[in-house]
């Protein structure tokens, strides 16, 4: 009799399942938020057209697709797919899939192993994969949510390709409560303020706004339409901030250094206080300042990276909400400070130089000598000690030289002593004009 029951019973446990679980994409073509990836010109999808897969690292946060992803590959491939975690998973558990692999191989077939949070695992443990990758045994596919040059061992990295996967945009958040919809058979119920609320609170995940969806289908009466405070009440959580389509985190990072770079302390310390109150990370903040310490800033005051470092270590031992005013103080230090991007320029066009010219040795003048067979090929032949020259200054050519003297740092003529009032009156004159 339970035979006669099993069919019914199947299709009640796949209705319990999740609607993230239920939405899964079926292949490539359907996933959403990763067209560079997965669209028709993208780069998996010319992979699998290709005929060949290589091991891979699934980088991007949570709920952007990259186990189902793995998943996908594997079927249109025609591979054998082993799903482990790093952290429920040890050595043992390695050696056991690693045979299992190579027993499939023995028959003819690959097999697609999927680690995810593989950062998780320590150095050597990363290190027992090397083998089955480069003998073919398995194709690594390994998802991270942190940064793979930091966490994972340069020798893993350097067998395997780095894809980026990016967080839900505005357009693919409503692409899944489409399809939500679709597999409900019935509307969001939610007025249009409060579903673009829903989508901001995702905040990218598309696992995220799917399970908000249905805790609101379980939480709406017949008929019942939520507005956005319903939608707080329900789901009990913030809205952030932030709005992706309009002036979202990217935009305001983005206003805050053009604030700074523009010598506008007003609106660089609007900005600042505008992500504070959106719950940003003040450490990524302190971060920021720093990059436009060397970026902006240069050596028209090198006090100013000092300054932001100092102010990322006050946070560090103040914490919040202390801490924040440190930061605030870096601020308007550097958008008071007087600007120039030399150094900046100047680093770009010589890391072209230094990719455009390969490895060109240096004169020889310039290399020690320290062995008779060295002394002999000429190194150090006419090396003048700067010191010993008039004015500690011998202008000798250091540049290799087959590539000839070249000119990357440039500072601008106009002196970096300029008055920084200057500055401050003629926004104070703005706005007074702007009453």
């Amino acid at each position: 009799m339970s035979d006669l029951f099993a069919p019914k019973l199947d299709e009640d446990m796949a209705a319990k399942r999740p609607l993230a679980d239920r939405l899964r994409p079926k292949t490539l073509a359907e996933v959403t938020g990763q067209d560079h990836l997965t669209g028709a010109d993208g780069v998996l999808a010319r992979m699998i057209a290709s005929g060949s897969l290589g091991s891979m690292i699934f980088w991007g946060p949570p709920g952007t697709g990259k186990t189902t992803v793995a998943r996908l590959l594997s079927g249109e491939a025609d591979l054998a797919f082993e799903q482990i975690s790093a952290i429920f998973s040890g050595v043992a558990d390695l050696k056991r899939v690693f045979e299992s692999a190579r027993t499939r191989r023995m028959s003819g077939r690959q097999t697609l192993l999927f680690v995810d949070e593989i950062h998780r695992f320590n150095r050597s443990q990363q290190d027992s994969f090397l083998p089955v990758m480069e003998d073919g045994t398995v194709i690594l596919v390994g998802a991270t949510t942190e940064n793979p040059s930091f966490e994972l061992n340069a020798a893993l990295l350097s067998r395997a390709r780095v894809l980026t996967f990016k967080p839900h945009d505005e357009a693919s958040i409503k692409t899944l409560l489409t399809r939500a919809e679709e597999v409900e058979a019935k509307p969001l119920p939610l007025d249009d303020a409060a579903r673009e609320t829903l989508i901001r609170m995702a905040d990218g995940d598309g696992r995220a706004a799917l399970t908000l969806a249905e805790e609101v289908w379980r939480a709406a009466r017949t008929g019942e339409v939520f507005d956005t405070e319903g939608l707080g009440r329900i789901v009990q959580r913030r809205a952030p901030v932030y709005d992706k389509g309009q002036d979202g985190h990217y935009n305001l990072i983005s206003a805050l250094h053009k604030s700074v770079r523009g010598s506008d302390p007003d609106a660089a310390l609007y900005y600042l206080c505008r992500m504070f109150d959106a719950g940003e990370d003040p450490l990524y903040l302190g971060r920021r300042l720093v990059r436009m310490a060397v970026e902006d800033i240069g050596l028209a005051d090198p006090q100013a990276l000092v300054i932001c470092n100092a102010a990322k270590d006050a946070y560090d031992y103040l914490g919040s909400p202390e801490g924040e005013l440190a930061l605030a103080q870096a601020c308007v230090y550097l958008a008071t400070a007087p600007k120039s991007n030399a150094v900046y320029t100047a680093y770009k066009s010589a890391m072209r130089a230094a990719k455009e010219h390969g490895s060109l040795l240096p004169p020889k003048h310039i290399l020690n000598a320290p062995t008779k067979l060295m002394k002999g090929e000429g190194y150090g032949d006419g090396y003048r000690y700067d010191h010993d020259e008039p004015d500690a200054f011998s202008g000798q050519d250091y540049f290799p030289e087959k590539m000839g003297r070249k000119t990357f740092y440039d500072p601008p003529e106009r002196g970096f002593e300029r008055d920084i009032r200057k500055r401050l009156e003629w926004w104070s004159k703005l706005r007074r004009e702007r009453g």
